[in-house]
């Protein structure tokens, strides 16, 4: 599964919308500020502490920086290991999965090529599909026409903008309380509490299930990154009419490193997810990714198909 990043309810929603279904198949960037974001005034009124309009412009600068380390986060490729306990009823694990994926960049495009199963290498087999994945994608972005071309970067343009625009709305779905300060990979922290805002009206559909969740961050005061979150469902959610159903109690766990001096990426992400899809077929799963051996992507170079290689 891949991480984009960001606070709150972002890398949740990814997760339940996004990869449910797959569950049930089987100081450069601070230097550089992203656009429309400005440093956040951040002086402690008499009492020591932040107001909530400081809290609110807090939060929408570290969305937009997300929304840059998403950008940079595909000039680098990097291993992805993946863990998922199934669960019975009692939670006691019935049985585990581990597969690890190496992320690659390809024409523009991250993909994922499985390289081991139960931290074993693929077999001759398996490895061949994996490879005959990719070499169709190669061929695929390499034979695409300028147009086809614009067409899919105007995509990924356009929801690149909604998920800064969704993301925005955590500000404003939150009433948010500054707790403290802890180091957190040895770095100061402010720590964060996030809970519903009564009367919070969304502007996207998405939005409206902001309320059914609660959490704390941990935002890195040098570089106003998220370098840490805990978020919690703390009501049933329902997605579409009978399509699933996200049971409180379930949990996503995310902390981030700096890569490069230049970018924020996930080192690990933990969740424990209970739902059920179409009211008929339940799911208790515990998941566990860590992230590593992250590399940047030379942009003057790309992966090419066996064929194209020369002696």
């Amino acid at each position: 599964m891949k991480v984009r990043g960001l606070a709150l309810i972002l890398i949740l929603l990814v997760v339940l919308l996004v990869c449910l279904p797959a569950f049930a198949q089987q100081e450069a960037a601070s230097a550089m500020p992203p656009p429309d974001a400005s440093v956040p005034d951040l002086t402690p009124g008499p009492d020591g502490k932040l107001s909530q309009q400081q809290m609110q412009q807090l939060f929408r600068v570290v969305a937009d920086k997300d929304i840059e380390n998403d950008k940079r986060q595909h000039n680098y490729t990097y291993i992805d290991r993946e863990v998922q306990n199934n669960l019975d009823g009692k939670g006691n694990t019935k049985s585990t999965e581990i597969k690890t994926y190496e992320i690659l960049e390809i024409y523009g495009e991250q993909v994922q090529r499985l390289i081991e199963k139960d931290d074993k290498p693929l077999g001759a087999k398996e490895a061949a599909k994996e490879e005959e994945k990719i070499q169709k994608i190669i061929d695929k972005r390499k034979n695409e026409s300028e147009d086809d071309r614009k067409k899919r970067e105007e995509k990924q343009e356009k929801e690149r903008e909604e998920g800064l625009k969704f993301v925005k709305e955590v500000a404003d779905a939150y009433d948010f309380k500054l707790v403290g300060t802890e180091d957190v990979g040895g770095r100061e922290a402010w720590v964060i509490d996030g809970e519903p805002r009564p009367g919070f009206e969304p502007h996207m559909k998405g939005a409206k299930f902001l309320a059914k969740f609660h959490g704390r961050v941990w935002i890195d005061k040098g570089d106003l990154q998220l370098a840490k979150m805990d978020i919690e469902a703390i009501d049933t959610v329902s997605i579409g009419w009978v399509l699933a159903r996200i049971h409180k109690g379930t949990r996503v766990m995310l902390e981030q490193t700096r890569v490069n001096d230049e970018v924020w990426l996930p080192r690990h992400l933990t969740f424990k997810l209970d739902a059920r899809v179409a009211l008929v077929k339940g799911y208790k799963i515990d998941g566990d990714q860590q992230y590593r051996d992250y590399k940047k992507f030379r942009t003057s170079s790309r992966i090419v198909g066996m064929g194209e290689v020369k002696p």
